[in-house]
């Protein structure tokens, strides 16, 4: 069964395809009306969501569907102690397709291994979110006319940024892509995403602590919040919550083309008086988000009528070592096995096929 856990499961032409359907349901949404018409999507979201929840549920009604689910877990049996195998099991067989958004790393690609229907993956923890990608994508796409030779910075929290992380797995596929990644040290990309997506595909990069330095020669400016829900201490929390603030006044040295993004919420890392910028994209990024998804959805139904097969681990899978990811789904869910991808022979690099963590 054809699900989406990981952007990069998704080939450049399948990307290419699902922004040409997205941009076709814009233009046309009449045409899209009743593509749905007795679906329906379960949105199981563990932890909170606004634009993420509401967007796959207007996607949904928008194509002619209908939508059941629960927005936090507590009014599920996951408080009661249910894993996230039997919740997929049971609820892939009320719906057609299901999008999940769990605070557990893996969650979706358990629920995958156990449904009878298209996972979506929604947002696992600090580890993927692949629609926010497509949402990222098709924004760059359509305010740029391209999604190569591009000067793109990533500002904020990059280290527990699942938004950042994803939408550089993705752009490592294109050509002439720079990034600059600006951050505290203490929220710097993770040393693996650096080595295994930016160096490993050879993009430029470099990385600073300062925005004001690098904002003159980005062509693309991905703003991130410090997110308060990921910290094990509010105090670091706290040092750190206020590191970087868009103003006007600094927006005023970046070039007249430059596009502002961010995957929202914020909080005050862009001011509001940017918001009438015709650079700022954000609020149009949430409205791509929705029509990408009701491009995904579409997809991902016709390649289940078509019964495509889920495509083998392109690695080595190997057992017998242990994932120290207290984040990982792994840490909850009964009887998971452990098993590790050998992403590296040379070096024997070996990362947990439900979170990424590499093993120690």
């Amino acid at each position: 069964m054809r699900s989406l856990i990981d952007i990069l499961e998704l080939s450049l032409e399948e990307i290419d395809s699902l922004i040409e359907t997205a941009c076709d349901i814009k233009k046309n949404p009449a045409k899209y009306a009743d593509k749905c018409r007795g679906k329906k999507l379960a949105t199981l979201f563990f932890e909170p969501s606004t634009r993420t929840r509401l967007s796959f549920e207007a996607a949904m009604y928008e194509l002619g569907g209908n939508v059941l689910g629960f927005s936090e877990a507590n009014s599920s049996s996951a408080s009661k102690g249910e894993s996230m195998a039997d919740t997929a099991r049971v609820v892939s067989g009320y719906a057609d397709i299901m999008a999940i958004r769990h605070p557990k790393e893996g969650a979706p690609m358990v629920a995958s291994k156990s449904a009878y229907v298209p996972i979506i993956n929604a947002g696992d923890g600090g580890h993927s979110h692949p629609t926010q990608t497509l949402a990222d994508l098709c924004t760059i796409k359509n305010e740029k006319g391209r999604l190569s030779d591009l000067t793109i910075g990533f500002c904020g929290d990059l280290k527990f940024g699942r938004t950042v992380h994803s939408l550089l797995a993705a752009l490592s596929r294109y050509t002439g892509i720079k990034v600059v990644l600006i951050s505290p040290k203490e929220l710097c990309i993770p040393s693996y995403v650096k080595h295994e997506t930016i160096i490993k595909s050879g993009m430029e990069y470099t990385e600073t602590e300062s925005l004001e330095e690098v904002l003159p020669t980005l062509d693309v400016l991905y703003m991130t919040r410090v997110q308060k829900e990921r910290f094990s201490y509010v105090e670091d929390y706290e040092r750190l919550k206020d590191s970087y603030i868009l103003t006007a006044e600094k927006l005023a040295a970046s070039k007249s083309d430059l596009i502002v993004m961010h995957p929202l919420p914020r909080v005050n890392e862009i001011s509001v008086a940017i918001d009438k910028d015709p650079r700022a994209k954000y609020f149009d990024q949430t409205l791509y988000g929705k029509y990408m998804r009701m491009a995904l959805i579409l997809f991902l139904l016709d390649e289940k009528q078509k019964n495509t097969e889920e495509k083998e681990s392109p690695y080595r899978l190997v057992h017998g070592k242990k994932c120290t990811n207290p984040a990982c789904i792994c840490s909850t869910e009964q009887e998971l096995p452990q098993i590790f991808k050998c992403v590296n022979e040379e070096e024997q690099i070996y990362r947990c096929i439900w979170c990424d963590s590499r093993a120690k």
